[in-house]
């Protein structure tokens, strides 16, 4: 699986899982919620192993960029919040900082 593809379903099953848990805690959603939510970060931890890379922790930091601009997606999408243009900027900042990690000569 292309670590891109791995790192964007990563992002959308943890910011799924931890809604649910969100969800239940700060909403008021009922507990059963927990449960898509617990699947979901399972599915969220398997995807991160299949990413091309000789160490996790560069794995999950060059992860950290793709989740970021994810949740802010998130916001837009399912929470209707527009990032405003500090949010943007973060994100672009993320991104760079991820292709950095992810690209660099080893």
């Amino acid at each position: 699986m292309p670590t891109l593809a791995a790192y964007i379903g990563a992002a959308l099953f943890e910011i799924a899982g931890c809604f649910a848990f969100w969800g239940w805690m700060r909403l008021g959603k009922p507990v059963w919620w927990l449960l898509p939510g617990l699947v979901s970060l399972g599915l969220f931890a398997w995807l991160l192993t299949l990413v091309e890379s000789a160490a996790a922790g560069r794995a999950y930091a060059a992860y950290g960029g793709i989740y970021i601009v994810a949740s802010l997606g998130w916001l837009w999408a399912i929470e209707g919040l527009r990032p405003d243009r500090w949010d943007v900027t973060g994100g672009i900042i993320c991104l760079a900082g991820a292709a950095i990690i992810l690209a660099a000569p080893r």
